[in-house]
């Protein structure tokens, strides 16, 4: 399996639900609360001039009405993680999250 399909899986049970999206389309029907992440970075690291390890980043946003979610608490514990911001739009709460996976 691949490391972003290990990340969907994971995200999925942090999330407890199956409402995790990765980049998805305009037209899909999102159900909230939710995880929608995409890749946005890599991190790599060099030896002699020579790339030896990249770590994809991914930008990843949790989606509730709740301001509070638990979600958050529990995204913020995973290693290489780091909260960007968050916003309200549409009545929903939006945390993004810098994931490095």
């Amino acid at each position: 399996m691949s490391r972003r399909m290990d990340l969907q899986v994971k995200l999925e049970e942090i999330l407890g639900s199956r409402n995790v999206y990765y980049e998805p389309p305009e037209s899909l029907k999102i159900k909230y609360p939710c995880i929608i992440y995409k890749r946005d970075a890599a991190n790599t690291r060099y030896a002699d001039n020579l790339a030896y390890k990249s770590i994809n980043g991914y930008q990843v946003t949790i989606i509730d009405k709740a301001s509070d979610s638990p979600i958050i608490d529990k995204i913020k514990q995973l290693p290489m993680c780091r909260w960007n911001r968050h916003f309200a739009s549409d009545n929903l709460n939006h945390d993004v999250f810098t994931l490095y996976y």
